[in-house]
């Protein structure tokens, strides 16, 4: 006699939102969670005054019987909810939240129960991009998702957390105003925000993916997209066939990883990954040792091939590249171009060289190779004042960029800090100028990113500066609230006047007889070149700006080694530990006092 197999359990996961005016929320939260512990679903259900967003599993007898449960609500009957099947469940336990938004955005304005960007179907955007039609593809998601898989050619904003969208878009290249743009994201949810807020800042064709990723791969599949889904649970990903994949997420630090990072070593379920590893002589000295050998010499003082991208806008698909080019760049010769061509040195989007009579479409990319060379000397006596699990802090000399920019490439703060915490690749989670000094605060893996960076986008991170200034103000304390230009303007400086709304308080130290004085400045915003630019229109620029001079604007550039030093130093700066949630102070006095 033989037995037949017992069938494997299957549970099924829904996930859906919907934005609806809700009140009740107290009495309607507490009988969802009632209703979800008898029938044993797990999962979490966010409920706000504008809607509902849910990602709950079960049985399917059970997640109907939620669905009919929330259905019979007036507001939310058309609810409509994607479903998958995994076996086992993902979730460890139910919540049930009561929110102000349903997704985290914290824009003024923006309200999809009144206005929302025009939907395209699935079907739609395959037939588009079957045609390759002219469409820019931008991806809202956190840059941890982005690096499982995202469509071709679409767009990156390379953010933690999607309150800090709104930043990045201002960013986005201005051609793209212009031009066609599809948002999209893993269910739809973000793009329901982030849409109408570039259509606010002045792009004039834009649509959102109906149903985002999960939708586009139950509809059409694979077509386009590369790699495979992050979700938020513990299934990590999906294929385009909506199955669970072998990527897992790292509960240390929340990382997803994919199956060669699990088969290093340094993966030990619950404890670490290659991302979040920690020797057992994780010490602060051996941390700095290994920071002193990576940036001596420096990275750049050795030629290197640099590669730059160029992407083609929509306005000029159907061009061809020499065309193309000759608009995005009229300062070049074509004789310039066709210079690269011949030398191998300008490649399209596969790495192949490219030729300047091809048709280019909106969206594509190429690569301008540049010869290798040395780069501009930096000071690289960065210090490292604390460490843990979670948190680099350090204190950044100057001249020294914190990332990538104009003539460095390697000798940068971030490139410094991928090498000697290799794999892991904190980032700093503010920006300081390569001419200031100070506390800078890093992250050690995306998780604590994210957390971080919330914290600077929300206004919670007390910043001071210290600043000696030319001239001596009226006031021992004054406060300048004046907008900051959105977009750089003569040699890449960003003039007070029109734009972002910053506002700075100031408090005079001291006031020397050789006609300078030494301010402490607080922030009560972060917007680029703020301090800088505030004190320049009170007729107090900063001593040593090369930006903002007494006689007018002058350059943007990194100072040199052997030029004056700018005198604005990070002196310290007061947040919330994303680990134990009490407020931490750091702080370091300036070099030049």
């Amino acid at each position: 006699m033989t037995c037949a197999a017992k069938p494997r359990r299957l549970f099924t996961n829904i996930s859906a939102y919907q934005f609806a005016s809700l009140d009740g929320l107290k009495e309607l939260r507490s009988s969802l969670l009632d209703l979800c512990r008898q029938s044993a679903l797990k999962g979490t259900i966010l409920l706000a005054p504008e809607g509902i967003n849910l990602f709950v599993a079960g049985d399917r007898p059970a997640i109907d019987r939620l669905l009919d449960t929330l259905r019979s609500l007036p507001q939310l009957a058309d609810l409509d909810p994607k479903f998958s099947l995994s076996q086992e469940q993902p979730f460890t336990r139910m919540l049930v939240r009561l929110k102000k938004e349903i997704i985290a955005f914290g824009v003024e304005g923006i309200d999809p129960r009144q206005q929302t960007a025009p939907r395209l179907s699935a079907a739609t955007l395959k037939a588009w991009l079957d045609e390759k039609r002219p469409i820019h593809l931008l991806d809202t998601r956190n840059d941890y998702e982005v690096r499982l898989g995202t469509f071709r050619g679409a767009i990156a904003t390379e953010i933690g957390h999607f309150r800090d969208f709104p930043d990045a878009a201002r960013l986005l290249p201005p051609s793209l105003k212009a031009a066609p743009v599809v948002t999209f994201c893993t269910g739809g949810i973000r793009c329901e925000k982030a849409a109408p807020l570039l259509q606010q800042m002045g792009f004039q064709e834009v649509w959102q993916l109906d149903g985002g990723i999960l939708r586009y791969f139950e509809e059409v599949g694979a077509a386009h997209f590369q790699g495979e889904c992050f979700v938020f649970d513990r299934r990590a990903g999906v294929d385009p066939a909506l199955t669970e994949t072998d990527t897992v997420l790292c509960y240390a630090c929340q990382a997803p990883l994919t199956a060669p990072e699990q088969a290093d070593s340094r993966y030990r379920p619950g404890i670490s990954c290659p991302f979040c590893f920690r020797p057992a002589d994780d010490s602060l000295e051996r941390s700095q040792t290994a920071l002193d050998q990576v940036c001596w010499p420096l990275p750049g003082s050795t030629p290197a091939e640099n590669r730059r991208p160029l992407r083609i806008p929509g306005r000029l698909d159907g061009h061809n590249l020499q065309q193309a080019l000759g608009q995005l760049f009229p300062q070049l010769a074509a004789s310039e171009w066709a210079e690269l061509c011949n030398q191998g040195r300008l490649l399209a989007g596969d790495g192949k060289s490219a030729c300047l009579d091809q048709v280019v479409r909106g969206g594509e990319q190429f690569w301008r190779v540049e010869l290798a060379e040395v780069e501009p000397e930096v000071n690289a006596k960065v210090r490292l004042l604390y460490q843990d699990e979670a948190l680099l802090v350090l204190d950044k000399p100057a001249p020294l960029p914190m990332h990538s920019c104009g003539r460095f490439h390697r000798n940068t703060l971030r490139h410094f800090l991928q090498l000697a915490w290799h794999p892991q690749a904190p980032r700093p989670v503010h920006r300081l100028d390569a001419n200031t000094t100070g506390v800078v605060i890093c992250a050690r893996t995306h998780h604590f990113a994210r957390l971080l960076q919330g914290q600077f986008a929300r206004g919670e991170v007390d910043k001071r500066y210290l600043a000696r200034v030319q001239g001596h103000p009226t006031s021992d304390s004054f406060v300048v609230d004046l907008p900051i230009a959105d977009e750089p303007q003569q040699a890449g400086i960003r003039a007070p006047g029109e734009g972002s709304p910053a506002r700075t308080e100031f408090t005079v130290l001291d006031r020397d007889p050789d006609g300078t004085s030494l301010l402490e400045a607080g922030l009560g915003s972060g917007r680029t070149n703020q301090i800088r630019a505030h004190l320049w229109h009170c007729g107090l620029p900063i001593v040593g700006d090369p930006a903002y001079k007494p006689d007018g604007l002058g350059h943007s550039q990194t100072l040199s080694l052997i030029e004056a030093p700018m005198l604005l130093h990070s002196w310290k700066i007061t947040l919330t530990h994303p680990l134990t949630k009490l407020p931490v102070e750091f702080s370091t006095p300036p070099p030049w006092t």
